[in-house]
């Protein structure tokens, strides 16, 4: 293992094939947002070079010594907010068919399924809901990135039925865990964002809290953690099973006062990416 900070479910470390973990912005190679930034998305300011050795620092803290099962593929999407789901088989992964041959993403969507060993699949963030789904009886887990459209798209509910057909997973054995994201403390939206999820979801009114400014005028604070957290209930997962990590990408502090998080609203649209991962060993 490296020294990577990675944050993860103490629950689901009883499973010794089970490979997860949500990267903050720290322990990298990369210095066009800081010192030592581990920004693992193709932005468009950062060295390529230093992107990939970011992610291969990433699947190296998240695997282990076996030779193995360090040598497990990422696999990643071109997100485009939308509920649309991808199912990886290992073979089209290490043949290189969903990749280009720089490292970027062949598919596009902003969900990944797999029960091949070997695969490690992830979600990019940098304010949007990271949602993990592990099947700890069939070994199948998926990555789901949940920004406001894809939430209200049904991303995590979608997730969950395409793991029931495609793996015949259960939703009361299911895991979930809603990873960083930015918090309703620091996620105002309008009111057509309000008016999609009410008339959406019978709870829609729920995750929201009203603002008004100096001058009256309204906004809405969004609560996507409970708004997935929901999501997930409504599938069918024991509400016992469901982990909100609870950590705002805009807000969240380390132990010396900077930023853990990449954030595209704290930090004005000039930001890295996280990389939120899951998968199944090769070596077990």
């Amino acid at each position: 293992m490296t020294d990577l900070p990675l944050l993860q479910i103490p629950g689901w470390q009883q499973f010794p094939w089970l490979r997860h973990g949500f990267a903050t912005r720290v322990g990298g190679v990369s210095t066009v947002y800081g010192k030592n930034s581990l920004n693992l998305g193709w932005t468009a300011e950062d060295d390529p070079e230093a992107v990939r050795e970011n992610r291969r620092l990433l699947v190296n803290a998240t695997c282990t010594e076996d030779s193995l099962d360090r040598g497990m593929k990422l696999v990643t999407v071109r997100q485009i907010h939308s509920n649309h789901i991808h199912s990886i088989e290992a073979g089209d992964a290490f043949a290189g068919k969903l990749e280009t041959s720089e490292g970027k993403a062949v598919l596009e969507g902003d969900g990944l399924i797999t029960n091949d060993a070997g695969v490690l699949l992830a979600a990019g963030t940098a304010d949007c809901a990271p949602v993990l789904i592990v099947d700890p009886h069939l070994r199948a887990a998926g990555a789901f990135h949940a920004g406001w459209r894809g939430t209200a798209a049904r991303i995590v509910e979608r997730g969950v039925e395409k793991m029931h057909q495609q793996y015949g997973s259960r939703s009361e054995h299911l895991l979930a865990a809603v990873g960083p994201s930015i918090g309703s403390c620091c996620y105002t939206v309008g009111e057509e964002v309000r008016d999609k999820f009410e008339e959406e979801f019978s709870y829609g009114a729920e995750l929201f809290e009203i603002v008004l400014d100096a001058s009256n005028k309204r906004s809405f604070k969004l609560d996507l953690w409970k708004a997935n957290q929901q999501q997930l209930a409504a599938a069918g997962l024991r509400p016992e099973n469901i982990t909100i990590v609870g950590q705002c990408t805009a807000c969240t502090l380390d132990s010396s006062g900077e930023a853990r998080y990449f954030s595209h609203r704290a930090q004005a649209g000039r930001t890295g990416r996280m990389l939120n991962v899951v998968g199944i060993a090769r070596s077990l």
